[in-house]
């Protein structure tokens, strides 16, 4: 006969099961879509350099506007900058990766579970920096992107950067 205290423990190691995949799937969600992002970069470069050299250059802000010191019309800045995003999501999704084979090697072992997500703290806080530091604090605040009604990426910036917040919740808690 099974004890209460028996049923619970199963019950407790199901959940914690349950969690561990749930974690696995969001790490390589992560991975496909931070890829897909990086990839469509490369593949497209063309059509997405504008965005970040209409953004450098703050010329679709407010006409007159006094910031405009700031602007960056220097090509090949712009396309290091370019380069740079392109290689943080890259880097997202190859670090999201490598933690979702960590996770399922050790999926088993709540211990070693805990020790493979640390690389996915990397990846995910790598993606606020550029989500959030990089899209909504540089190029919101500084380049004013938020003044242009035609190369305004916060939406999707801040999208992404709280995608990445909830799933560092998320992979920290315990199973």
């Amino acid at each position: 006969m099974r004890t209460v205290r028996s049923v619970r423990a199963e019950r407790s190691q199901q959940l914690s099961k349950a969690l561990r995949r749930s974690k696995i799937a969001f790490m390589a969600s992560v991975c496909v879509w931070a890829g897909l992002v990086g990839i469509n970069n490369v593949l497209d470069y063309r059509a997405n350099f504008q965005f970040v050299q209409h953004v450098l250059e703050m010329d679709t802000t407010v006409p007159g506007n006094p910031l405009l010191w700031r602007s960056l019309p220097w090509a090949p800045l712009q396309h290091a900058a370019y380069l740079c995003i392109i290689a943080v999501e890259l880097s997202v999704s190859l670090l999201a990766g490598f933690t979702v084979f960590r996770m399922l090697a050790a999926r088993d072992d709540a211990e070693k579970f805990s020790r493979a997500k640390a690389v996915g703290v990397m990846a995910l806080a790598l993606g606020v920096l550029l989500w959030l530091a990089g899209f909504e604090a540089i190029g919101g605040e500084y380049f004013l992107m938020w003044q242009s009604h035609i190369w305004n990426g916060q939406e999707s910036a801040f999208r992404f950067a709280v995608l990445c917040v909830l799933g560092l919740v998320f992979l920290a808690q315990n199973e």
